[in-house]
């Protein structure tokens, strides 16, 4: 099932709409529509998505059925969905769509459960499933850093290509006595990279309270110690001193509005590691950072994906 593809539209224009995954709400009970678009192209599947949000829409995923989406039963507005279907502005495009009530069951458990395979990152790292246990080794293929995660309603495991990149970079710097900042922590990963490389300090902040209790879980996992806060960039008045590095793997729209907060809490020569956006994105942040003095380092780009190391 594939899950980020369509979201380049929403990850442009929609800051607020989570895109890398549903996240059932495990007491609501859900609809899932399943859109058959003809003909079905990239752009009408993008503009769909970012429409279907006006009805109640709150995830999508692709398959074999076709665009599906997930909307809160008590959220769902039918009119307003028969509306955009019927006003869609793509006048060669024509949508028709079946209306089914969810399973009652709690997805975040079933998807949880079902955990993820080791994920491999330069031969360097391991990322594991706590609850599957550490993988085997032979000896010669041993990685030096080994970390478990839970991922508890929270990104970051290393399945997607902002986070291996960006856990790429990360040990490719030179942590050992530095203080790092990682904004829309997760489930806590680069955080924990970050300290297992020497890093004398990290904080961490995220959205989500559940994202909060989850990089605090996994960095017990870790033998690590984080300093987690719930909120968003305002978060960053509360907190003294500066920082080194600052890794921020969110979408296009919050970096650039939110880097000069980052600015503004970072000691001079610091380095920013941002990702969750596309490679076509890199300019409009490039020109907004070189407003506050970065300048392009280096960057890694995987299916489109990057990241961008400023300094």
């Amino acid at each position: 099932m594939q899950i980020y593809g369509i979201f380049l539209f929403l990850d442009r224009f929609f800051p607020k709409f989570y895109i890398f995954a549903p996240k059932f709400n495990t007491v609501m009970r859900y609809y899932e529509a399943i859109f058959k678009l003809t003909p079905c192209t990239q752009d009408a599947c993008d503009l769909l998505a970012a429409l279907a949000s006006e009805a109640g829409f709150e995830s999508f995923t692709t398959d074999e059925k076709g665009v599906c989406g997930y909307a809160q039963m008590d959220l769902f507005d039918q009119q307003r969905l028969d509306e955009i279907l019927n006003e869609f502005p793509l006048s060669d495009v024509t949508i028709s769509y079946t209306l089914t009530e969810m399973e009652d069951k709690d997805w975040n458990e079933q998807w949880e459960a079902e955990g993820f395979d080791p994920i491999r990152i330069n031969d360097q790292c391991v990322i594991y499933d706590a609850q599957r246990g550490m993988p085997a080794f032979d000896d010669s293929a041993t990685p030096t850093l080994l970390i478990a995660i839970e991922a508890r309603q929270a990104f970051g495991t290393g399945n997607h290509e902002t986070t291996r990149m960006v856990a790429a970079t990360l040990m490719e710097q030179d942590l050992q006595g530095k203080r790092l900042l990682d904004c829309g922590c997760g489930t806590g990963i680069l955080g924990i990279i970050a300290k297992k490389m020497g890093a004398e300090e990290v904080v961490g902040y995220d959205i989500d309270d559940w994202s909060v209790k989850n990089t605090l879980h996994n960095a017990e996992l870790n033998d690590v110690e984080i300093e987690v806060l719930e909120g968003d960039k305002s978060v960053l008045s509360h907190i003294n001193g500066l920082f080194d590095i600052v890794t921020a793997n969110i979408n296009r729209n919050i970096l650039l509005d939110d880097m000069e907060a980052f600015h503004g809490v970072v000691a001079h020569g610091a380095q920013l590691i941002l990702s969750g956006f596309y490679e076509e994105d890199a300019p409009i942040l490039l020109e907004k950072a070189a407003t506050f003095g970065w300048h392009e380092v280096s960057r890694k780009t995987d299916n489109n994906w990057c990241c961008l190391v400023l300094g």
